[in-house]
Protein backbone atom coordinates (compact mmCIF):
# COMPACT_ATOMS: atom_id res chain seq x y z
CA UNK A 1 0.00 0.00 0.00
CA UNK A 2 1.68 3.32 -1.06
CA UNK A 3 0.18 5.33 1.98
CA UNK A 4 2.20 2.70 4.35
CA UNK A 5 5.31 3.77 2.27
CA UNK A 6 5.05 6.76 2.94
CA UNK A 7 4.92 6.82 6.54
CA UNK A 8 7.74 4.11 6.33
CA UNK A 9 10.09 6.51 4.63
CA UNK A 10 8.65 9.72 6.70
CA UNK A 11 9.60 7.71 9.82
CA UNK A 12 12.86 5.74 8.33
CA UNK A 13 15.06 9.11 7.41
CA UNK A 14 16.24 9.95 11.17
CA UNK A 15 17.11 6.65 12.25
CA UNK A 16 19.70 6.29 9.47
CA UNK A 17 20.98 9.75 10.61
CA UNK A 18 24.17 9.59 12.86
CA UNK A 19 24.30 12.24 15.39
CA UNK A 20 27.77 14.46 15.21
CA UNK A 21 30.89 12.79 16.89
CA UNK A 22 29.26 9.38 17.29
CA UNK A 23 29.96 5.94 15.23
CA UNK A 24 27.07 5.15 13.01
CA UNK A 25 26.68 0.99 13.47
CA UNK A 26 27.13 1.21 17.68
CA UNK A 27 24.16 4.39 17.16
CA UNK A 28 21.82 2.02 15.75
CA UNK A 29 23.17 -1.23 17.35
CA UNK A 30 25.63 -1.36 19.22
CA UNK A 31 24.05 0.31 22.60
CA UNK A 32 20.57 0.21 24.02
CA UNK A 33 19.75 3.77 23.24
CA UNK A 34 20.23 2.49 19.55
CA UNK A 35 18.30 -0.66 19.90
CA UNK A 36 15.42 1.10 21.94
CA UNK A 37 15.04 3.84 19.39
CA UNK A 38 15.17 1.41 16.68
CA UNK A 39 12.31 -0.33 18.43
CA UNK A 40 10.08 2.65 19.37
CA UNK A 41 10.33 3.96 15.75
CA UNK A 42 9.07 0.06 14.40
CA UNK A 43 6.21 0.84 17.26
CA UNK A 44 5.13 3.43 15.91
CA UNK A 45 4.96 2.84 12.27
CA UNK A 46 2.79 -0.16 13.09
CA UNK A 47 0.51 1.74 15.56
CA UNK A 48 0.05 4.18 12.89
CA UNK A 49 -0.57 1.45 10.18
CA UNK A 50 -3.04 0.03 12.44
CA UNK A 51 -4.42 3.72 12.59
CA UNK A 52 -4.65 3.92 8.97
CA UNK A 53 -6.03 0.15 8.66
CA UNK A 54 -9.22 1.94 11.05
CA UNK A 55 -9.46 4.62 8.33
CA UNK A 56 -9.15 2.96 5.20
CA UNK A 57 -11.93 0.14 6.07
CA UNK A 58 -13.87 2.49 7.45
CA UNK A 59 -14.30 4.41 4.46
CA UNK A 60 -14.75 1.52 2.63
CA UNK A 61 -17.40 0.40 5.00
CA UNK A 62 -19.38 3.18 4.96
CA UNK A 63 -19.12 3.11 0.90
CA UNK A 64 -20.58 -0.18 1.01
CA UNK A 65 -23.57 0.96 3.54
CA UNK A 66 -24.43 3.80 1.23
CA UNK A 67 -24.25 1.33 -1.87
CA UNK A 68 -26.84 -1.05 -0.16
CA UNK A 69 -29.21 1.96 1.17
CA UNK A 70 -29.32 3.65 -2.07
CA UNK A 71 -28.90 1.64 -5.06
CA UNK A 72 -29.41 -2.01 -3.93
CA UNK A 73 -32.18 -1.10 -2.33
CA UNK A 74 -33.99 0.98 -4.47
CA UNK A 75 -33.01 -1.29 -7.05
CA UNK A 76 -35.18 -3.85 -6.27
CA UNK A 77 -38.46 -2.39 -6.26
CA UNK A 78 -39.99 -5.82 -7.27
CA UNK A 79 -39.74 -6.82 -3.26
CA UNK A 80 -42.49 -5.82 -0.84
CA UNK A 81 -41.88 -2.89 0.95
CA UNK A 82 -42.26 -4.80 4.37
CA UNK A 83 -39.64 -6.90 2.85
CA UNK A 84 -37.20 -4.57 2.25
CA UNK A 85 -38.20 -2.98 5.73
CA UNK A 86 -36.55 -6.00 7.15
CA UNK A 87 -33.42 -6.69 4.39
CA UNK A 88 -32.25 -3.43 5.30
CA UNK A 89 -33.62 -3.11 8.54
CA UNK A 90 -32.40 0.60 10.54
CA UNK A 91 -29.53 0.56 7.61
CA UNK A 92 -29.78 4.43 7.63
CA UNK A 93 -29.61 5.15 11.22
CA UNK A 94 -26.40 2.84 10.97
CA UNK A 95 -24.94 4.86 7.94
CA UNK A 96 -25.78 8.33 9.98
CA UNK A 97 -23.55 7.22 12.86
CA UNK A 98 -20.87 6.15 11.26
CA UNK A 99 -20.38 8.90 8.76
CA UNK A 100 -20.54 11.14 12.21
CA UNK A 101 -17.73 8.73 13.17
CA UNK A 102 -15.74 8.37 9.99
CA UNK A 103 -15.69 12.43 9.82
CA UNK A 104 -14.77 12.70 13.47
CA UNK A 105 -12.17 9.85 12.38
CA UNK A 106 -10.48 11.62 9.63
CA UNK A 107 -10.22 14.78 11.58
CA UNK A 108 -7.75 13.59 13.96
CA UNK A 109 -5.81 12.81 11.42
CA UNK A 110 -4.26 16.81 11.36
CA UNK A 111 -3.23 16.38 15.12
CA UNK A 112 -0.96 13.63 14.34
CA UNK A 113 1.11 13.67 17.80
CA UNK A 114 -2.27 13.32 19.81
CA UNK A 115 -4.22 10.97 17.09
CA UNK A 116 -4.25 7.70 19.04
CA UNK A 117 -5.54 9.49 22.14
CA UNK A 118 -8.35 11.09 20.28
CA UNK A 119 -9.06 7.86 18.68
CA UNK A 120 -9.80 6.25 22.00
CA UNK A 121 -12.04 8.84 23.21
CA UNK A 122 -13.56 9.24 20.56
CA UNK A 123 -14.93 5.65 20.51
CA UNK A 124 -15.74 6.24 24.20
CA UNK A 125 -17.46 9.08 23.37
CA UNK A 126 -19.83 7.14 20.87
CA UNK A 127 -19.70 3.78 21.63
CA UNK A 128 -22.94 3.74 23.09
CA UNK A 129 -24.39 5.33 20.14
CA UNK A 130 -22.81 2.42 18.13
CA UNK A 131 -24.42 -0.06 20.49
CA UNK A 132 -28.16 1.36 20.34
CA UNK A 133 -27.87 0.96 16.28
CA UNK A 134 -26.67 -1.84 15.70
CA UNK A 135 -28.37 -3.50 18.28
CA UNK A 136 -31.21 -3.40 16.45
CA UNK A 137 -29.72 -4.26 12.95
CA UNK A 138 -28.01 -7.74 14.45
CA UNK A 139 -31.17 -8.67 16.18
CA UNK A 140 -33.60 -8.15 12.98
CA UNK A 141 -30.52 -10.64 10.63
CA UNK A 142 -31.93 -13.53 11.53
CA UNK A 143 -35.16 -12.24 9.95
CA UNK A 144 -33.49 -11.33 7.28
CA UNK A 145 -31.98 -14.87 6.88
CA UNK A 146 -35.09 -16.65 6.58
CA UNK A 147 -36.64 -13.78 3.83
CA UNK A 148 -33.69 -14.35 1.96
CA UNK A 149 -33.98 -18.70 2.11
CA UNK A 150 -37.96 -18.11 0.69
CA UNK A 151 -36.22 -15.88 -1.95
CA UNK A 152 -34.14 -19.12 -3.12
CA UNK A 153 -37.22 -21.38 -3.47
CA UNK A 154 -38.23 -19.00 -7.01
CA UNK A 155 -35.43 -19.05 -8.90
CA UNK A 156 -36.78 -16.46 -11.28
CA UNK A 157 -36.93 -13.33 -8.13
CA UNK A 158 -33.81 -14.94 -7.23
CA UNK A 159 -31.91 -14.24 -10.28
CA UNK A 160 -33.60 -10.82 -10.54
CA UNK A 161 -31.85 -9.90 -6.84
CA UNK A 162 -28.62 -11.25 -7.85
CA UNK A 163 -28.48 -9.42 -11.20
CA UNK A 164 -29.46 -6.32 -9.06
CA UNK A 165 -26.14 -7.32 -6.78
CA UNK A 166 -23.79 -8.11 -9.68
CA UNK A 167 -24.29 -5.19 -11.81
CA UNK A 168 -23.38 -2.68 -8.49
CA UNK A 169 -21.57 -4.84 -5.97
CA UNK A 170 -19.54 -7.41 -8.38
CA UNK A 171 -17.33 -8.48 -5.72
CA UNK A 172 -20.32 -10.40 -3.90
CA UNK A 173 -20.27 -13.47 -6.01
CA UNK A 174 -22.86 -15.71 -5.66
CA UNK A 175 -23.53 -14.98 -1.70
CA UNK A 176 -25.47 -11.93 -3.25
CA UNK A 177 -27.19 -10.15 -0.92
CA UNK A 178 -26.16 -12.67 1.94
CA UNK A 179 -22.44 -11.63 1.49
CA UNK A 180 -23.80 -6.92 2.07
CA UNK A 181 -26.13 -7.96 4.70
CA UNK A 182 -23.77 -9.39 7.35
CA UNK A 183 -21.13 -6.53 6.59
CA UNK A 184 -22.48 -4.69 9.52
CA UNK A 185 -22.12 -7.64 11.89
CA UNK A 186 -18.67 -8.05 10.60
CA UNK A 187 -18.00 -4.80 11.79
CA UNK A 188 -19.19 -4.20 15.04
CA UNK A 189 -17.66 -7.08 16.11
CA UNK A 190 -13.93 -6.16 14.57
CA UNK A 191 -13.73 -2.38 16.16
CA UNK A 192 -12.23 -4.19 19.17
CA UNK A 193 -9.78 -5.88 17.47
CA UNK A 194 -8.68 -2.65 15.20
CA UNK A 195 -8.63 -1.22 18.90
CA UNK A 196 -6.94 -4.03 19.97
CA UNK A 197 -4.45 -3.61 17.38
CA UNK A 198 -3.12 -0.20 17.33
CA UNK A 199 -3.01 -0.68 22.11
CA UNK A 200 -0.63 -3.57 20.98
CA UNK A 201 1.90 -1.37 19.37
CA UNK A 202 1.30 1.94 21.70
CA UNK A 203 3.91 2.32 24.64
CA UNK A 204 2.19 1.22 28.21
CA UNK A 205 4.08 4.73 29.29
CA UNK A 206 1.78 6.94 26.73
CA UNK A 207 -1.06 8.70 27.82
CA UNK A 208 -3.02 7.03 25.05
CA UNK A 209 -2.76 3.54 26.21
CA UNK A 210 -5.03 3.71 29.27
CA UNK A 211 -7.73 5.35 27.08
CA UNK A 212 -7.21 2.60 24.36
CA UNK A 213 -7.80 0.23 27.02
CA UNK A 214 -10.79 1.55 28.47
CA UNK A 215 -12.02 2.19 24.98
CA UNK A 216 -11.02 -1.37 24.02
CA UNK A 217 -12.97 -3.19 26.54
CA UNK A 218 -16.36 -0.96 26.00
CA UNK A 219 -16.07 -2.26 22.33
CA UNK A 220 -16.29 -5.04 23.77
CA UNK A 221 -19.20 -4.50 25.92
CA UNK A 222 -20.85 -3.25 23.39
CA UNK A 223 -20.56 -6.86 21.46
CA UNK A 224 -21.41 -8.73 24.37
CA UNK A 225 -24.34 -6.35 25.02
CA UNK A 226 -25.38 -6.58 21.64
CA UNK A 227 -25.47 -10.60 21.72
CA UNK A 228 -27.75 -10.54 24.78
CA UNK A 229 -29.95 -8.06 23.61
CA UNK A 230 -30.39 -10.63 20.24
CA UNK A 231 -30.50 -13.67 22.77
CA UNK A 232 -33.52 -11.60 24.28
CA UNK A 233 -35.03 -10.86 21.06
CA UNK A 234 -34.86 -14.26 19.98
CA UNK A 235 -36.70 -15.64 23.10
CA UNK A 236 -39.31 -13.03 23.07
CA UNK A 237 -40.11 -13.19 19.45
CA UNK A 238 -41.39 -17.07 20.21
CA UNK A 239 -44.25 -15.54 22.50
CA UNK A 240 -44.84 -12.11 21.03
CA UNK A 241 -47.21 -13.62 18.11
CA UNK A 242 -51.13 -14.27 19.58
CA UNK A 243 -51.89 -17.34 17.88
CA UNK A 244 -56.15 -17.69 17.49
CA UNK A 245 -56.28 -21.58 18.24
CA UNK A 246 -59.97 -23.55 18.14
CA UNK A 247 -60.71 -25.27 21.32
CA UNK A 248 -59.97 -28.50 19.55
CA UNK A 249 -56.44 -27.37 18.49
CA UNK A 250 -55.81 -26.39 22.25
CA UNK A 251 -56.98 -29.83 22.91
CA UNK A 252 -54.48 -31.46 20.89
CA UNK A 253 -51.45 -29.66 21.72
CA UNK A 254 -51.87 -31.02 25.20
CA UNK A 255 -49.68 -33.46 26.56
CA UNK A 256 -47.93 -34.75 29.74
CA UNK A 257 -45.79 -32.00 29.74
CA UNK A 258 -47.80 -29.28 28.91
CA UNK A 259 -50.24 -30.69 32.09
CA UNK A 260 -47.17 -30.96 34.45
CA UNK A 261 -46.14 -27.06 33.96
CA UNK A 262 -49.52 -25.66 33.56
CA UNK A 263 -49.95 -27.77 37.00
CA UNK A 264 -46.99 -26.66 38.63
CA UNK A 265 -47.62 -23.08 37.81
CA UNK A 266 -51.01 -23.23 39.18
CA UNK A 267 -49.78 -24.98 42.58
CA UNK A 268 -47.30 -22.14 42.75
CA UNK A 269 -49.83 -19.42 41.88
CA UNK A 270 -52.31 -21.14 44.86
CA UNK A 271 -49.16 -21.25 47.27
CA UNK A 272 -48.69 -17.87 46.77
CA UNK A 273 -52.65 -16.40 47.17
CA UNK A 274 -52.30 -18.94 50.48
CA UNK A 275 -49.69 -17.01 51.88
CA UNK A 276 -47.46 -20.21 51.76
CA UNK A 277 -44.49 -18.60 49.69
CA UNK A 278 -43.81 -15.04 49.44
CA UNK A 279 -44.22 -13.28 45.75
CA UNK A 280 -41.61 -12.08 44.30
CA UNK A 281 -41.80 -8.02 44.13
CA UNK A 282 -40.71 -6.08 41.17
CA UNK A 283 -42.12 -2.45 41.48
CA UNK A 284 -40.25 -0.98 38.41
CA UNK A 285 -42.03 -3.72 36.65
CA UNK A 286 -45.34 -3.22 38.14
CA UNK A 287 -45.27 0.49 37.40
CA UNK A 288 -44.40 0.07 34.10
CA UNK A 289 -47.13 -2.58 33.14
CA UNK A 290 -49.52 -0.73 34.48
CA UNK A 291 -48.98 2.31 32.56
CA UNK A 292 -48.74 -0.04 29.66
CA UNK A 293 -52.08 -1.63 30.68
CA UNK A 294 -53.59 2.51 30.69
CA UNK A 295 -52.23 2.95 27.45
CA UNK A 296 -53.41 -0.05 25.91
CA UNK A 297 -56.85 0.76 27.54
CA UNK A 298 -57.02 4.45 25.51
CA UNK A 299 -55.83 3.08 22.26
CA UNK A 300 -58.98 0.10 22.16
CA UNK A 301 -61.45 3.00 23.43
CA UNK A 302 -60.29 5.30 20.73
CA UNK A 303 -60.72 2.72 18.31
CA UNK A 304 -64.30 1.82 19.76
CA UNK A 305 -65.03 5.28 19.60
CA UNK A 306 -64.12 6.01 16.42
CA UNK A 307 -65.88 2.80 14.88
CA UNK A 308 -69.08 3.94 16.40
CA UNK A 309 -68.23 7.55 14.64
CA UNK A 310 -67.89 6.39 11.27
CA UNK A 311 -70.87 4.11 11.53
CA UNK A 312 -72.62 7.34 12.66
CA UNK A 313 -71.28 9.11 9.64
CA UNK A 314 -72.32 6.29 7.11
CA UNK A 315 -75.73 6.72 8.83
CA UNK A 316 -75.80 10.34 8.22
CA UNK A 317 -74.73 10.36 4.72
CA UNK A 318 -78.01 7.95 3.99
CA UNK A 319 -80.14 10.55 5.28
CA UNK A 320 -80.86 12.92 2.55
CA UNK A 321 -83.48 15.21 2.91
CA UNK A 322 -82.26 17.27 -0.60
CA UNK A 323 -84.19 14.16 -2.47
CA UNK A 324 -87.19 14.05 -1.11
CA UNK A 325 -90.20 16.82 -1.84
CA UNK A 326 -90.79 19.13 0.78
CA UNK A 327 -93.50 20.69 -1.26
CA UNK A 328 -92.15 24.01 0.27
CA UNK A 329 -91.54 25.85 -3.64
CA UNK A 330 -88.74 28.68 -3.88
CA UNK A 331 -86.64 30.60 -1.37
CA UNK A 332 -84.23 29.26 0.92
CA UNK A 333 -85.85 25.33 0.47
CA UNK A 334 -84.06 25.42 -2.91
CA UNK A 335 -80.65 27.15 -2.02
CA UNK A 336 -80.42 24.33 1.35
CA UNK A 337 -80.88 21.40 -0.53
CA UNK A 338 -78.15 22.66 -3.35
CA UNK A 339 -76.38 22.95 -0.52
CA UNK A 340 -76.73 19.78 1.32
CA UNK A 341 -76.16 18.04 -2.67
CA UNK A 342 -73.30 19.71 -2.76
CA UNK A 343 -71.95 18.58 0.53
CA UNK A 344 -73.30 14.68 0.06
CA UNK A 345 -71.18 14.43 -2.84
CA UNK A 346 -67.98 15.97 -2.04
CA UNK A 347 -66.99 17.52 1.09
CA UNK A 348 -68.40 14.33 3.39
CA UNK A 349 -67.26 11.28 1.38
CA UNK A 350 -63.99 13.10 1.00
CA UNK A 351 -63.86 13.75 5.25
CA UNK A 352 -64.55 10.00 5.18
CA UNK A 353 -61.98 8.48 3.44
CA UNK A 354 -59.10 10.88 4.63
CA UNK A 355 -61.02 9.91 8.30
CA UNK A 356 -60.38 5.97 7.33
CA UNK A 357 -56.74 6.72 6.10
CA UNK A 358 -55.70 9.24 8.94
CA UNK A 359 -57.11 8.17 11.68
CA UNK A 360 -58.71 4.76 11.61
CA UNK A 361 -55.94 2.44 9.80
CA UNK A 362 -53.11 3.81 12.25
CA UNK A 363 -55.57 3.15 15.13
CA UNK A 364 -55.62 -0.31 14.03
CA UNK A 365 -52.04 -0.31 13.42
CA UNK A 366 -51.09 0.78 16.98
CA UNK A 367 -53.66 -1.47 18.71
CA UNK A 368 -51.81 -4.62 16.36
CA UNK A 369 -48.50 -3.03 17.21
CA UNK A 370 -49.73 -3.53 21.08
CA UNK A 371 -50.95 -7.23 20.66
CA UNK A 372 -46.87 -8.69 20.92
CA UNK A 373 -45.91 -6.48 24.23
CA UNK A 374 -49.41 -7.69 25.70
CA UNK A 375 -48.83 -11.40 24.74
CA UNK A 376 -45.14 -10.53 25.93
CA UNK A 377 -46.70 -9.67 29.55
CA UNK A 378 -48.70 -12.15 30.02
CA UNK A 379 -45.95 -15.13 28.97
CA UNK A 380 -43.79 -12.91 31.49
CA UNK A 381 -46.35 -14.33 34.49
CA UNK A 382 -46.30 -17.92 33.43
CA UNK A 383 -42.22 -17.82 33.65
CA UNK A 384 -42.03 -15.99 36.43
CA UNK A 385 -44.18 -18.81 38.05
CA UNK A 386 -41.79 -21.12 36.67
CA UNK A 387 -38.72 -19.12 37.76
CA UNK A 388 -39.96 -18.55 41.24
CA UNK A 389 -40.23 -22.68 42.07
CA UNK A 390 -36.76 -22.98 40.39
CA UNK A 391 -34.67 -20.71 43.18
CA UNK A 392 -36.96 -22.16 45.80
CA UNK A 393 -35.59 -25.71 44.61
CA UNK A 394 -32.09 -23.96 44.44
CA UNK A 395 -32.51 -22.79 48.12
CA UNK A 396 -33.31 -25.82 49.20
CA UNK A 397 -31.03 -28.79 47.17
CA UNK A 398 -28.63 -26.45 45.77
CA UNK A 399 -28.78 -27.40 42.21
CA UNK A 400 -31.18 -27.54 38.91
CA UNK A 401 -31.25 -29.63 35.91
CA UNK A 402 -30.65 -27.88 32.68
CA UNK A 403 -34.24 -27.20 31.72
CA UNK A 404 -35.10 -25.51 35.03
CA UNK A 405 -31.97 -23.25 34.40
CA UNK A 406 -33.20 -22.52 30.52
CA UNK A 407 -36.64 -21.72 32.12
CA UNK A 408 -34.59 -19.07 34.97
CA UNK A 409 -32.74 -17.52 31.70
CA UNK A 410 -36.10 -17.59 29.86
CA UNK A 411 -37.53 -15.72 32.58
CA UNK A 412 -34.92 -12.86 33.15
CA UNK A 413 -34.33 -12.79 29.20
CA UNK A 414 -38.43 -11.84 29.27
CA UNK A 415 -38.11 -9.74 31.75
CA UNK A 416 -34.90 -7.82 31.12
CA UNK A 417 -36.45 -6.70 27.67
CA UNK A 418 -39.69 -5.67 28.80
CA UNK A 419 -38.16 -3.57 31.60
CA UNK A 420 -35.70 -2.12 29.24
CA UNK A 421 -38.11 -1.53 26.12
CA UNK A 422 -41.71 -0.98 27.82
CA UNK A 423 -40.76 2.82 28.72
CA UNK A 424 -39.93 3.62 24.93
CA UNK A 425 -43.06 1.42 23.82
CA UNK A 426 -45.27 3.50 26.56
CA UNK A 427 -43.56 7.13 25.32
CA UNK A 428 -44.15 6.09 21.61
CA UNK A 429 -47.47 4.64 21.99
CA UNK A 430 -48.70 7.77 23.55
CA UNK A 431 -47.03 9.82 21.16
CA UNK A 432 -48.83 8.17 18.45
CA UNK A 433 -52.02 8.42 19.71
CA UNK A 434 -51.54 11.97 20.42
CA UNK A 435 -50.75 12.42 16.55
CA UNK A 436 -53.45 10.40 15.90
CA UNK A 437 -55.75 12.86 17.90
CA UNK A 438 -54.62 15.80 16.93
CA UNK A 439 -54.96 14.48 12.98
CA UNK A 440 -59.10 13.74 14.06
CA UNK A 441 -59.14 17.36 15.73
CA UNK A 442 -57.24 19.02 12.48
CA UNK A 443 -59.67 16.41 10.19
CA UNK A 444 -63.10 18.30 11.85
CA UNK A 445 -61.50 21.95 11.74
CA UNK A 446 -60.96 21.21 8.15
CA UNK A 447 -64.79 19.81 7.08
CA UNK A 448 -66.19 22.96 9.20
CA UNK A 449 -64.49 25.27 7.50
CA UNK A 450 -65.13 23.71 3.97
CA UNK A 451 -68.67 23.56 4.86
CA UNK A 452 -68.64 27.48 5.60
CA UNK A 453 -67.00 28.18 2.40
CA UNK A 454 -69.67 26.14 0.33
CA UNK A 455 -71.93 27.56 2.19
CA UNK A 456 -71.30 31.35 1.82
CA UNK A 457 -72.75 31.25 -1.56
CA UNK A 458 -76.14 29.89 -0.38
CA UNK A 459 -76.27 32.16 2.35
CA UNK A 460 -75.44 35.64 0.11
CA UNK A 461 -78.73 34.50 -1.47
CA UNK A 462 -80.94 34.73 1.57
CA UNK A 463 -83.35 37.87 1.92
CA UNK A 464 -81.80 38.87 5.24
CA UNK A 465 -77.81 38.45 4.09
CA UNK A 466 -77.06 42.03 4.54
CA UNK A 467 -78.22 42.67 7.84
CA UNK A 468 -75.93 43.37 10.62
CA UNK A 469 -75.65 40.97 13.25
CA UNK A 470 -77.75 42.51 16.05
CA UNK A 471 -80.38 43.60 13.33
CA UNK A 472 -80.56 39.49 12.34
CA UNK A 473 -80.43 38.65 16.42
CA UNK A 474 -83.62 40.90 16.76
CA UNK A 475 -85.38 39.83 13.23
CA UNK A 476 -84.90 36.93 14.55
CA UNK A 477 -85.76 37.03 17.70
CA UNK A 478 -89.49 38.68 17.04
CA UNK A 479 -90.33 36.23 14.96
CA UNK A 480 -89.68 33.29 17.57
CA UNK A 481 -91.55 35.79 20.08
CA UNK A 482 -94.78 36.24 17.32
CA UNK A 483 -94.30 32.18 16.60
CA UNK A 484 -94.67 31.65 20.61
CA UNK A 485 -97.53 33.82 20.64
CA UNK A 486 -99.43 31.93 17.98
CA UNK A 487 -98.20 28.73 19.68
CA UNK A 488 -99.41 29.99 22.71
CA UNK A 489 -102.84 30.70 21.74
CA UNK A 490 -103.75 27.74 19.58
CA UNK A 491 -102.79 26.07 22.73
CA UNK A 492 -105.29 27.83 24.66
CA UNK A 493 -107.96 27.24 22.33
CA UNK A 494 -107.22 23.30 21.45
CA UNK A 495 -107.78 22.67 25.73
CA UNK A 496 -110.89 24.54 25.16
CA UNK A 497 -112.36 22.06 22.70
CA UNK A 498 -113.38 19.24 24.73
CA UNK A 499 -113.79 15.82 23.53
CA UNK A 500 -117.36 14.69 23.65
CA UNK A 501 -118.99 12.59 26.37
CA UNK A 502 -119.24 8.93 26.21
CA UNK A 503 -121.90 6.55 27.97
CA UNK A 504 -121.20 3.42 29.05
CA UNK A 505 -123.88 0.80 28.31
CA UNK A 506 -124.86 -2.61 27.92
CA UNK A 507 -125.48 -4.92 25.16
CA UNK A 508 -129.00 -6.21 26.11
CA UNK A 509 -129.07 -8.91 22.75
CA UNK A 510 -125.77 -10.20 21.02
CA UNK A 511 -124.93 -9.05 17.60
CA UNK A 512 -122.98 -10.58 14.80
CA UNK A 513 -121.43 -7.86 12.37
CA UNK A 514 -121.92 -8.30 8.81
CA UNK A 515 -119.63 -5.60 7.47
CA UNK A 516 -116.01 -4.21 8.07
CA UNK A 517 -118.41 -0.99 9.60
CA UNK A 518 -120.13 -3.49 12.41
CA UNK A 519 -118.50 -4.75 15.83
CA UNK A 520 -119.74 -8.29 16.73
CA UNK A 521 -121.48 -7.81 20.47
CA UNK A 522 -122.21 -10.27 23.68
CA UNK A 523 -124.78 -10.25 25.45
CA UNK A 524 -123.99 -8.50 28.64
CA UNK A 525 -120.72 -6.77 27.60
CA UNK A 526 -119.89 -3.56 28.51
CA UNK A 527 -119.70 -1.08 25.71
CA UNK A 528 -118.82 2.70 25.46
CA UNK A 529 -120.84 4.53 22.78
CA UNK A 530 -118.84 7.33 20.91
CA UNK A 531 -122.14 8.97 18.70
CA UNK A 532 -126.04 7.73 19.55
CA UNK A 533 -126.18 8.13 15.59
CA UNK A 534 -124.22 6.82 12.40
CA UNK A 535 -122.48 9.18 9.96
CA UNK A 536 -126.13 10.14 8.05
CA UNK A 537 -127.90 10.81 11.61
CA UNK A 538 -129.60 7.96 11.67
CA UNK A 539 -130.02 7.68 15.41
CA UNK A 540 -131.20 3.56 14.93
CA UNK A 541 -127.45 2.70 14.96
CA UNK A 542 -124.82 3.64 17.40
CA UNK A 543 -120.82 4.13 16.74
CA UNK A 544 -119.51 2.17 20.25
CA UNK A 545 -115.97 0.95 20.86
CA UNK A 546 -115.73 -2.63 22.35
CA UNK A 547 -112.36 -3.98 23.15
CA UNK A 548 -110.37 -1.46 21.38
CA UNK A 549 -112.22 -1.93 18.18
CA UNK A 550 -114.57 0.34 16.74
CA UNK A 551 -118.06 -0.08 15.15
CA UNK A 552 -122.10 0.24 14.53
CA UNK A 553 -123.99 -1.44 16.15
CA UNK A 554 -128.17 -1.46 16.47
CA UNK A 555 -129.06 0.87 19.10
CA UNK A 556 -131.78 -0.94 20.02
CA UNK A 557 -129.71 -3.85 21.25
CA UNK A 558 -128.00 -1.53 23.91
CA UNK A 559 -129.21 -0.61 26.92
CA UNK A 560 -127.95 1.92 29.78
CA UNK A 561 -126.32 0.07 32.56
CA UNK A 562 -128.58 1.42 35.91
CA UNK A 563 -131.91 1.32 33.07
CA UNK A 564 -133.24 -2.13 31.80
CA UNK A 565 -134.81 -0.08 28.92
CA UNK A 566 -132.96 -0.57 25.65
CA UNK A 567 -130.20 1.98 24.71
CA UNK A 568 -132.22 3.54 21.70
CA UNK A 569 -135.63 4.17 23.90
CA UNK A 570 -133.91 6.33 26.68
CA UNK A 571 -132.59 9.14 24.48
CA UNK A 572 -132.44 12.46 26.18
CA UNK A 573 -134.53 14.78 24.77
Amino acid sequence: MQPSLHVFKEHAEPADMAEPGTDEPSSRTGSPDGEGRVSGERLLLHQRLAVRELIDTELSYLHMLRLCASDIRSSLQQLPQGDLDVLFSNIDDVIEVNSRFLHDLQETASRKEEQVHLIGNLFLECHEELERVYKVYCASYDQALLLLDTYRREPELQREIQSVIEAVVPQAGPSGLSFLLVIPLQRITKYPLLLQKILENTVPDASAYPVLQRAVSALQDVNTNINEYKRRKEVASKYTKGEQLTLRERLARLNTHTLSKKTTRLSQLLKQEAGLVPRTEDKEFDDLEERFHWVSLCVTEMKNNVAVYLDNLEAFLCFRPQEYDLDIPGGPVVQYCSLMRDLQLQAFPHFKQRLKGLVWQPLCSLAKALAGPQNLIKKRLDKLLDFERVEEKLLEVGSVTYEEQEARHTYQALNSLLVAELPQLNQLAMRWLGQILCTFVGLQRELAQQVLQRAEGSLAQLPHYHLSEPAFRKLVEDALGQTGHQLRSFQENFEKVLPPPTVQVVAVYPFVARSSHEVSLQAGQLVTVLEAQDKKGNPEWSLVEVNEQRGYVPSSFLARAASPAPWGWGLPS
